[in-house]
């Protein structure tokens, strides 16, 4: 793993940022977390707008575990911007929600999302998904290169 990964967390569940940050924490000490709760957020941080104008767009989060039932823009508008957009476009990004809706989840592929993952409601189940997902996505997966946010 490197140095420091940051990873953005977007979601407006306290219990679910909470848990999710406890086992990142617990078994990646040295990723960063950004924790942003609505949709609109999001945008701003990947964008590296308003309250986030001070972030460099050439060091983009590792990983962004986005919830889909977000307050102000949801989920897959998000998802929708961020892979429309060649700055954002090959930033992994796994949506982690509790929609059971097939047609959240063919929206999702078909937006171009890198894994679609439906949070376990049991305690235990959720935290060892959550441990799996940081082995892969933090220690086991290349980052793209940083040409990969550039247009050719």
């Amino acid at each position: 793993m490197e140095d420091m990964n940051e990873l953005l967390l977007v979601e407006d569940d306290p219990r679910d940022v909470r848990l999710t940050v406890q086992v990142i924490q617990t078994n990646y000490p040295k990723c960063k977390i950004e924790v942003v709760r609505d949709g609109e957020e999001a945008l701003d941080f990947l964008f590296c707008r308003g309250p986030f104008s001070n972030r460099s767009q050439t060091r983009p989060p590792k990983l962004v575990l986005l919830d889909l039932k977000l307050p102000k823009v949801d989920g897959l508008q998000v998802l929708r911007e961020v892979k429309t957009s060649p700055e954002t476009k090959a930033i992994p990004v796994v949506v982690l929600t509790s929609s059971r809706e097939e047609k959240d989840m063919v929206e999702s592929y078909r937006l171009g999302v890198n894994s679609y993952i439906q949070k376990p409601v049991d305690f235990e189940n959720f935290q060892a998904t959550i441990k799996a997902l940081g082995l892969y996505w933090l220690s086991v997966n290349q980052s793209p290169p940083e040409k990969s946010f550039t247009e050719e």
